[in-house]
């Protein structure tokens, strides 16, 4: 399909659908969180053509919660954070993608986010994404004043300081953008997304 230049439509609003390929996957980036992150991989499990993109500290992480780069590459393509440019951004230029997804996303990549920082792979896509009026939906870590999560060994509270939950807040406010808060407002989020793209949830991430 020829990719044509984004429509009066989409220039107010999300990029129009008639942009994208009719194959046009998700791109689930993931960050060096392991807050709800096998939960989160189960959710990319059960989408129709989704790709990885991981940061280097998400190599670092995964496999912490049994994830090594193998068993990843067993259900999705794996794009890696190994390039300076931002290589595999490149695709979003071509309508390869119509949705950027950060999930599980760190305070540090949500502070990136929110203040135009994009020397990541996850921060770089979702910055690009922005500027091609293509949707993202990040879901923040550090979202309340106290947080249980998930350390590989056992669980722990954390706190997040009012610096990091004001990041939230501020990331929720820019354009293209829908901040999911617990993994409920994740999957609700990918659920809408998924109906305006008139696709459906896979049975299940088995």
């Amino acid at each position: 399909m020829t990719q044509s230049s984004p429509s009066e439509t989409a220039r107010k609003g999300a990029r129009d659908l008639a942009d994208f390929k009719p194959d046009a996957h998700f791109a689930w980036c993931v960050t060096g969180s392991g807050h709800m992150l096998e939960e989160s991989i189960a959710l990319a499990r059960r989408l129709p053509l989704v790709d990885l993109f991981l940061s280097a500290a998400a190599e670092e992480v995964l496999p912490l919660y049994g994830w090594s780069l193998d068993k990843l590459r067993e259900h999705f393509r794996v794009l890696r954070d190994n390039s300076a440019s931002g290589v595999p951004v490149g695709m979003l230029y071509h309508g390869i993608y119509h949705t950027v997804v950060i999930a599980p996303a760190t305070s540090n990549t949500v502070a990136k986010c929110a203040h135009g920082i994009s020397d990541t792979l996850p921060t770089n896509m979702y910055a690009q994404a922005g500027k091609q009026c293509i949707p993202g939906i990040v879901f923040a870590c550090d979202t309340e004043p106290s947080v249980i999560t998930h350390s590989p060994d056992e669980w722990v509270e954390l706190r997040p300081r009012a610096i990091e939950l004001d990041n939230v807040e501020r990331l929720a406010r820019f354009e293209y953008t829908t901040l999911a808060r617990s993994l409920d407002e994740l999957e609700a989020a990918l659920t809408q997304r998924l109906a305006t793209l008139d696709l459906a949830w896979t049975t299940s991430s088995s």
